[in-house]
C-alpha cells in the first residue's frame, strides 16, 4: 500500500472532481486511469501535485506577495513589459527551494513510479482553472518530456511551475479576466510511451471546422507529441465515422497523408541540453500513413468511450480534444490527454454565419483551411516570435508556425498564414478561439507572400484555404435557423464537394437529393478511370503523373475506388440517417476526355451532350469494368461503412431495356434494387422518360426529374450555345411532361422530386411544383433557405 502524501496525489486516488486540487488536466487523466481502464483505454499511470504544493513553493520563498505586486501594474497592451514581467516571475520561481516536504513527497512517489519500468517520465502542466468549458488554456504552461533522475526531475518541476507565467499565459489570463493569484498550477508526473519510436497526434470527437459531432477527427506524426500539438509538421488525418463505429462498422469516411518531415525523438542526456531533439524523417516514412486504418480505428474506438463517459458525467454531450500516443516498443495505443473541446461546445448553432466570394483574384497560395470565414488585410511576414510586436491590427500575419508564444498579439490579426501546421495544431485551435480565418500548412508561404501586399484569405470554400491576390470582395450571411414550420414538400440539397458536407447539413433539409460523383472524380482523383485500369499502356510521361498521385496505394485502380469512397462516405455520412441520392457518374465526352490519360480512351462527337453518356456508358464494354470501380465504392460505402441511407440514381436513361440491363450490372457487382433497403431511382431527364413513366417505373423506386436536361431534349435547345437562347423550364411543354411523371409516380406510390437547377432559379417553378404536389424539391445550398421560406408560404396557400 502507497504511504499518502500532503502534496502529491496518484492517479489511483483522484477523479475528476478534483479540478480544483490538480487542475484540469491531471483531475482528467486521473478520471480515464481509474474509470476507463475496463472500457479498454489505456492511459500512463502517474501522480500530480496538489495546488496546495504550489502555494507552499511560492510562500516558502515568500513569492506571493511580490508576484502580485508585480502584475499589479502591467500594462497588458505593452508587449515588452508582458516580456519584462513574465521573466522576473519566472526567474524567482526557477531559483526557489522546495519545502523539504514537498521535495521528499515527489521523489518518493517518482521513485515508485519508476519501479513500474523505466525512469523517463513526462512532466506536464494543468492549471487550477485549466480547461474550463469557456477557455481552452490550450499550450498556456509548458510540457517536458524524456525527463530522467531526481535532479533533472525537481530543476523541471521548477520550469513547468514557473510556466504559469509565460508570456502567453498571463496575457490569455488577462484577456478571459482571470485573477493571476487566484489560479495555481499542478505538475503531473507520467510515465513516458516511446513514441519517439512509434507515432503520436491528436484526436477531436467533432469536426474541428464545423462543429459537426458525428465524426472523430484522428491526426497522427511519427515520433513525440509536441510537433503535432504545436504544428511543426503536417499531419496525416484520418475522419472517422461514429455511428460506423459504434455498428463494429469499417469508420474511415476520408484519410489524407501528411508531409510528416521531422519528428522528435529521445536526445542523448547532456547538462543544459534539451533531451529530445528534432530529425528528418526519411522519404518512404513520409509516403507511409503513421498509423493502420485498424489502429486509426481502435484510437476511434477510445475516443468514444472517453467522450461516452464525459458526456454522462456532465448530464449533457460533451465533444473531447484528446491526445494520443503509440508506443513504438510495443506497438500498444495510449491516451495521454483529454480535455472538453472549447470553440464548437460554444457556437449557438440556431444561427448560420455563411461567407461568400463575390470577387476572383489570383491565388497566391494554398493551404488547409482553418474556420470558414473569409478576411482581408495586407500581409505581415515574421519570422520569429522576437519580432512579433511589428503585426498591427488587421494585418494578415503570415509566419512559419504560430505556436503559443505568438498568442498575446494573435488577436490582432484579421488571418493568420502558416508553412507548417495541421488542422489540431495550437495554432488552429487559437485561431478557432479568436473566430479567425487561418491556412495552415501551405509548405511556403512565407516565400511567396510580402510585406504590406493586401490579401485575401478564404476558409469558406472547403478543405481547401485560398489566399487570393488583392482585397477583393465577400459578403457574410446571418441566417436564424428554424425549424418550427413542417413542411410536407422534402427540402432537399444538390451536392457533390464532399468538403462542404459537414458546414451544409447544419441547414435545415431532408437530405442530400442529388449527389454528383462528377465533382468528386474531378477534385480528387482527376484521372480517367480506363487510364489507372491500364496504366502500363499508357504513355512515360501519363503514367509518371498516375503514380505520382496515386502513391501510398495498393493498385491505381484502389486509388480510384478509395477516392470515391471517401467523398460518397462523406456526403452520406454527413446527412446521416437522411436519404442521399448518389447519382452514378455522367461526364460527357468530351468532359471524360480532359482527365489525366482520357484523349486515350474517348472518341471525338460532334453533340457530347446526347452523345456516349449516362446509362449506355455502364453496360458497354469499352467502360463496364471503369463503372465496376463505381460500383465497388457504393457497395463498400454501403456494405462496409453502414451507410445504408444511400440511394442510387440512374442518370440519361434512354430505354427502359437500357434500364434493365444497367439494373442487372448493378446486381452483377453486389448493388441489388432492394436488397438490403437499397433503392434505385432514375433520373428523368428524357421526354421518353415521362412519356412512357410507367413502363420505367415496373424497373425502379421512382424518379427525380432533371429539368436542365429534359428542357433542352423537350425544346431542341443546346444549353451551351450562345446562339439560341430565351428558353427555360418554365415552357408549358417542359412542364406537362414534368406533370406526367408526378401524376404518374404518385399514381404508382413512388418517390417524386426535382434535382434540376429551376427551382434553385425561378421561385415561379417551385410554387408550382408545390401545388402539383412533388415530394421533394433538391436545391443549391445557397438557395435552400429562400425556398425553404418559399415553399411554406406555397404549402400555406394551398390549406387555406
Amino acid at each position: 500500500m502507497n504511504t499518502p502524501f500532503t502534496y502529491v496525489k496518484r492517479f489511483a486516488e483522484l477523479r475528476l472532481t478534483d479540478v480544483p486540487l490538480v487542475g484540469g488536466k491531471n483531475a482528467s487523466l486521473a478520471e480515464m486511469y481509474r474509470e476507463l481502464h475496463d472500457a479498454g483505454v489505456r492511459v500512463p499511470n502517474g501522480f500530480a501535485t496538489t495546488a496546495d504544493a504550489y502555494w507552499a513553493l511560492l510562500d516558502s520563498n515568500g513569492l506571493r506577495d511580490r508576484i502580485a505586486a508585480l502584475l499589479s501594474d502591467l500594462d497588458k497592451r505593452d508587449v515588452e513589459a508582458l516580456k519584462r514581467t513574465g521573466d522576473t516571475i519566472r526567474g524567482w520561481i526557477r531559483n526557489a527551494d522546495f519545502p523539504d516536504r514537498l521535495e521528499s513527497e515527489l521523489l518518493s512517489a517518482y521513485h515508485d513510479l519508476c519501479k513500474e519500468g523505466g525512469s523517463d517520465v513526462a512532466v506536464r502542466s494543468s492549471a487550477t482553472a485549466e480547461d474550463l468549458p469557456n477557455a481552452s488554456f490550450a499550450g498556456q504552461q509548458e510540457t517536458y518530456l524524456n525527463v530522467q533522475g531526481d535532479e533533472a526531475l525537481l530543476e523541471t518541476c521548477k520550469a513547468c511551475f514557473a510556466s504559469l507565467f509565460t508570456n502567453r499565459a498571463i496575457s490569455y489570463r488577462e484577456d478571459q479576466g482571470f485573477d493571476h493569484m487566484k489560479v495555481a498550477l499542478s505538475i503531473g508526473v507520467q510515465r513516458m510511451v516511446r513514441s519517439d519510436k512509434g507515432a503520436s497526434g491528436v484526436m477531436f470527437t467533432l469536426d474541428t471546422e464545423t462543429g459537426f459531432d458525428n465524426t472523430i477527427l484522428v491526426t497522427a506524426a511519427f515520433g513525440l507529441g509536441e510537433n503535432v500539438v504545436q504544428g511543426a509538421v503536417n499531419p496525416d488525418e484520418f475522419q472517422l465515422f461514429k455511428p460506423s463505429l459504434r455498428k463494429g462498422k469499417h469508420a474511415i469516411i476520408h484519410k489524407h497523408l501528411g508531409e510528416k518531415a521531422i519528428k522528435m525523438v529521445y536526445a542523448e542526456r547532456k547538462p543544459h541540453r534539451s533531451p529530445v531533439k528534432n530529425i528528418n524523417v526519411g522519404r518512404a516514412d513520409r509516403e507511409t500513413f503513421a498509423l493502420t486504418d485498424d489502429e486509426a480505428e481502435q484510437l476511434g474506438r477510445y475516443a468514444l468511450a472517453i467522450e461516452d463517459h464525459y458526456s454522462r458525467l456532465a448530464g449533457m454531450h460533451r465533444p473531447m480534444d484528446i491526445e494520443w500516443a503509440k508506443d513504438g516498443l510495443t506497438g500498444e495505443l495510449f491516451i495521454v490527454q483529454a480535455r472538453p473541446e472549447t470553440v464548437h461546445s460554444q457556437r449557438e448553432h440556431a444561427v448560420i454565419e455563411t461567407y461568400r466570394m463575390k470577387g476572383s483574384g489570383d491565388i497566391r497560395i494554398t493551404g488547409k483551411s482553418v474556420g470558414s470565414k473569409i478576411a482581408s488585410g495586407r500581409a505581415r511576414v515574421i519570422m520569429d516570435a522576437s519580432h512579433m510586436n511589428e503585426l498591427k491590427p488587421g494585418e494578415v500575419l503570415v509566419t512559419d508556425i504560430t505556436d503559443p508564444d505568438w498568442e498575446p498579439i494573435m488577436k490582432l490579426a484579421s488571418a493568420i498564414v502558416t508553412n507548417r501546421g495541421g488542422r489540431t495544431c495550437h495554432a488552429a485551435i487559437i485561431a478557432r478561439e479568436l473566430g479567425i480565418p487561418a491556412i495552415v500548412g501551405t509548405s511556403h508561404a512565407t516565400e511567396v507572400l510580402v510585406d504590406d501586399e493586401p490579401l485575401t484569405i478564404s476558409c469558406a470554400e472547403g478543405d481547401t484555404g485560398y489566399v487570393y491576390a488583392g482585397e477583393l470582395p465577400f459578403e457574410v450571411q446571418r441566417h436564424e435557423i428554424s425549424l418550427d414550420n413542417d413542411l410536407r414538400t422534402k427540402i432537399m440539397v444538390i451536392l457533390g464537394n464532399p468538403q462542404k458536407a459537414f458546414e451544409v447539413q447544419f441547414l435545415p433539409n431532408d437530405g442530400i437529393g442529388l449527389a454528383r460523383l462528377e465533382f468528386i472524380i474531378n477534385s480528387t482523383i482527376g484521372i480517367h478511370p480506363n487510364a489507372l485500369l491500364n496504366v502500363n499502356d499508357m504513355d512515360e510521361a501519363t503514367a509518371a503523373i498516375i503514380d505520382k498521385r496515386t502513391a501510398g496505394y495498393d493498385t491505381p485502380a484502389e486509388f480510384y475506388v478509395e477516392k470515391l469512397t471517401e467523398g460518397i462516405g462523406t456526403l452520406a455520412a454527413a446527412f446521416y440517417p437522411k436519404p442521399v441520392i448518389v447519382r452514378l457518374s455522367d461526364f460527357k465526352s468530351n468532359e471524360y476526355a480532359q482527365l489525366i490519360g482520357g484523349d486515350r480512351f474517348e472518341e471525338k462527337e460532334e453533340n457530347p451532350m446526347i452523345g456516349f453518356r449516362g446509362a449506355s456508358r455502364y453496360i458497354d464494354d469499352r467502360f463496364r469494368k471503369a463503372f465496376a470501380l463505381e460500383c465497388q465504392a457504393l457497395r463498400r460505402v454501403r456494405n462496409d461503412l453502414g451507410l445504408d441511407n444511400v440511394a442510387i440514381m440512374v442518370p440519361f436513361v434512354r430505354s427502359v431495356d437500357e434500364l434493365k440491363a444497367v439494373q442487372k450490372e448493378l446486381k452483377a457487382q453486389g448493388l441489388e434494387r432492394g436488397k438490403d433497403g437499397l433503392l434505385l431511382y432514375v433520373m428523368c431527364e428524357i421526354p421518353t422518360n415521362a412519356l412512357l413513366a410507367d413502363q420505367f417505373l415496373d424497373h425502379c423506386d421512382g424518379f427525380s426529374i432533371g429539368s436542365n436536361d429534359l428542357t433542352q431534349l423537350t425544346l431542341g435547345v443546346d444549353r451551351d450555345s450562345q446562339l439560341v437562347t430565351g428558353h427555360d423550364e418554365r415552357d408549358d411543354a417542359v412542364k406537362a411532361l414534368m406533370k406526367l411523371a408526378i401524376d404518374a409516380c404518385k399514381r404508382r406510390g413512388k418517390y417524386i422530386g426535382i434535382c434540376g437547377q429551376a427551382p434553385s432559379d425561378w421561385p415561379e417553378i417551385t410554387r408550382w411544383l408545390v401545388s402539383e404536389g412533388i415530394e421533394s424539391i433538391s436545391l443549391n445550398a445557397d438557395s435552400l433557405l429562400p425556398m425553404r421560406t418559399l415553399v411554406t408560404e406555397e404549402e400555406k396557400r394551398l390549406t387555406e
